[in-house]
């Protein structure tokens, strides 16, 4: 499919999801975000999908709002524009199927927003991570104010959004903000490689779990526990399961 601001393609049943605005290192306009809104829905339709990767083309993931985007909006235009920026947040957020973002260069503001809301994150060991929206007196949005605590806690979400410093791959590991660090060129052909053993698993399985993993902070333990047993109850009952338990037969022989 062809789309302005992005490139999306598939194979394997991996989507890849490309920014792909590099002349401005990938900022993000409503273009951008019109583009993502459509090629989300064609992964969530396409059976053929079971996992999907977002990535910057060429020298950064993403560095946030594009500024020039933004001249002379009225507040009731911003207010629309934020509001549509938060339904594809939460498209991404609970995306029945597993997101990987793979960073490359620059995540700043909505771009590292962007990388919070998937799943798992693997990083470019040039990667640069920051959220400078104080800086410019604005403020976070994408769920971040949730979604960086879980990760790195709160005195350092606090920290990471109060300073606005910027942190690269391998600090970023450091601290629990993303899954791994790897050389530059090796990017990719990890998050390939990661997302191919995630494919080869049961996606409805996989797509009740991450269900269940997102009410956790939601809901009370009782309320969870309740959700396991119907998942369970679910799954077994699932027409994947018997060609399931017969794989992995055949993988322990």
């Amino acid at each position: 499919m062809n789309y302005e601001c992005i490139i999306y393609n598939k194979a394997d049943g991996i989507a890849v999801i490309k920014l792909n605005r590099p002349q401005v290192l990938n900022a993000m306009n409503k273009q951008l975000w019109l583009d993502l809104q459509d090629a989300l829905g064609n992964a969530m339709e396409d059976t053929t999908v079971k996992a999907l990767i977002f990535t910057g083309e060429g020298r950064a993931f993403s560095t946030g709002a594009d500024l020039k985007d933004s001249k002379g909006r009225s507040l009731t235009t911003y207010r629309d524009y934020l509001v549509h920026l938060q339904k594809i947040s939460r498209i991404i957020i609970r995306f029945p199927k597993p997101t990987i973002a793979a960073v490359n260069g620059y995540a700043l503001g909505s771009g590292y927003e962007l990388s919070l809301a998937c799943d798992i994150r693997i990083a470019a060991e040039g990667a640069k991570f920051g959220s400078p929206e104080a800086r410019v007196s604005s403020s976070v949005t994408g769920g971040a104010m949730r979604l960086l605590q879980d990760l790195v806690g709160p005195g350092k979400a606090k920290e990471l959004l109060f300073t606005c410093d910027y942190i690269n791959g391998k600090e970023a590991q450091r601290i629990g903000l993303v899954n791994k660090t790897v050389p530059d060129d090796k990017l990719m052909k990890e998050a390939l490689a990661m997302a191919g053993k995630i494919v080869k698993n049961s996606g409805f399985s996989i797509n009740l779990i991450k269900k269940g993993l997102n009410m956790a902070g939601e809901v009370s333990l009782e309320a969870l526990m309740d959700y396991e047993v119907e998942a369970c109850l679910a799954t077994v009952s699932a027409p994947e399961r018997q060609d399931k338990l017969e794989e992995f037969a055949d993988r322990k022989k």
